[in-house]
């Protein structure tokens, strides 16, 4: 089989959601013939950012190379203003954004069971 194409992906993500950002990761790591190459800032490599100028430039840097970026629904609330910035910058450098809810997460009454 001739080799497929690696795909660069941003996982936006929380520290303090690590399990759904590893449990995203290994799916990934998983998919049958599927390559693909980790831009997130996962916390045992942080970004060297003291301020905020600094920690959206460094997310520019990692975001500008990757091919989409994943955004873990489910943390938003929390974590809004990093996570928009996120969603901006992929914007700006035209990247799709793929949405993905964490699994057993209801988004309103119509998703939930009973």
């Amino acid at each position: 089989m001739p080799s497929l194409k690696i795909y660069d992906l941003f996982i936006s993500h929380a520290w303090t959601y690590n399990d759904e950002y590893y449990k995203m990761v290994n799916m990934l790591k998983q998919a049958p013939l599927f390559t693909w190459r980790n831009y997130s800032v996962p916390e045992h490599d942080p970004l060297k950012a003291k301020t905020d100028a600094q920690l959206y430039a460094a997310l520019q840097n990692q975001i500008r190379p990757v091919n989409a970026v994943i955004v873990l629904a489910g943390m938003y609330a929390a974590y809004r203003k990093w996570i928009e910035a996120e969603i901006e910058i992929a914007k700006s450098f035209k990247k799709p954004i793929f949405g993905v809810k964490p699994w057993g997460q209801c988004g309103g009454a119509e998703d939930c069971p009973g």
